[in-house]
C-alpha cells in the first residue's frame, strides 16, 4: 500500500442546503505527481480538497487515501498522510513566534523538546524562513506567512501536499520562489489554482472541474492548449500560451 496514491470513484457531495457540489468524480493521482486542479469560482475545487483531509465525506462514492477510504475510524492515519495548506495563511498560523507554529503539529505527537529544534529548523530552512524564527506572524509578508504554513506542514513529514490557491496575494518575486520551492519536491502535490501560468510551470498533469464535475484531465499543456475546454469552464488560456497580438508568433 502506497501512502502516496489518491483515488476517487463516483465521489458526490452536497452543501447542507441541498445544492450539489460534487459530482461524479472520479481520478486516480500516483505517487510522486504534481497535479493542478482548476476550474471557475464555485467549481467545486476547495470542496474537493477538504475531501482529502477528511474535513467533508464523500455522500455517494468512494475515495481513498492510500487504500484506506476517507472516513472517521481512519482520520488519524489520513491527516499523517494528508498536509493541507489554506488558502489564507492567517488561517494557519496563530502562534506567538514563526517557530512555535512550526512546532505546533509535533508537540501534540509528543516530539520531544531534543528532536523538535532540528526537525522545526529544517523545515524553515527548506522554505528559506529560518532566519524568521522569533518573529510573530502576524508581522510577516503574504510570501513570508505562506512560506512557513508550508514549513509548518513538511514539518509532520506528510506523504501528500494539498494546496489551496497557494499564489494569491503573493508578490511577483514571492511567486517565483514558491514556484523553484515546490518544484523541488518529491511529494504527491495536488493544487488547486486559478494562477494557469503557475500551474504550467508546477503541474505536469491537470484536472479541470466545472460545476463539480472533472471535464478534463490529462498533461497540462495539452489541456491548456484546447481552447474549447477552458471556454467552456470559463477559463483563459495561460499568458505563456497565447499568440502575440502583434505578430502571432
Amino acid at each position: 500500500m502506497s501512502h502516496h496514491i489518491v483515488e476517487a470513484q463516483g465521489l458526490r457531495y452536497s452543501y447542507p442546503d441541498g445544492t450539489p457540489a460534487l459530482e461524479d468524480i472520479s481520478l486516480r493521482v500516483e505517487h510522486g505527481e504534481a497535479v493542478a486542479l482548476v476550474g471557475e469560482n464555485g467549481a467545486g475545487k476547495s470542496t474537493l480538497l477538504r475531501h482529502f483531509t477528511g474535513c467533508l465525506f464523500p455522500a455517494a462514492g468512494t475515495l481513498r487515501i492510500g487504500g484506506l477510504p476517507v472516513a472517521k475510524e481512519h482520520l488519524t492515519e489520513i491527516r499523517r498522510a494528508v498536509g493541507m495548506v489554506f488558502q489564507n495563511p492567517d488561517d494557519q498560523l496563530f502562534m506567538p513566534t514563526v517557530f512555535e507554529d512550526a512546532a505546533f503539529g509535533l508537540l501534540n505527537l509528543g516530539v520531544s523538546e531534543a528532536q523538535l529544534e532540528g526537525k522545526v529548523m529544517g523545515a524553515l530552512e527548506t522554505v528559506g524562513a529560518a532566519h524568521l524564527r522569533s518573529r510573530p506572524p502576524y508581522r510577516l509578508s503574504q510570501g513570508e506567512k505562506r512560506a512557513v504554513s508550508i514549513a509548518g506542514v513538511l514539518v509532520m513529514q506528510p506523504d501528500i501536499l494539498v494546496m489551496d490557491e497557494p499564489t494569491s496575494n503573493l508578490d511577483p518575486r514571492s511567486r517565483r520562489r514558491l514556484i523553484e520551492l515546490l518544484k523541488t519536491f518529491k511529494h504527491t502535490r495536488i493544487i488547486a489554482t486559478h494562477d494557469l501560468d503557475f500551474a504550467l510551470e508546477v503541474c505536469g498533469r491537470t484536472i479541470v472541474i466545472h460545476k463539480g464535475r472533472v471535464t478534463a484531465d490529462g498533461p497540462t499543456r495539452e489541456v491548456f492548449g484546447d481552447e474549447k475546454i477552458l471556454r467552456l469552464s470559463n477559463l483563459e488560456q495561460p499568458a505563456a500560451l497565447r499568440k502575440c497580438p502583434a505578430c502571432g508568433g
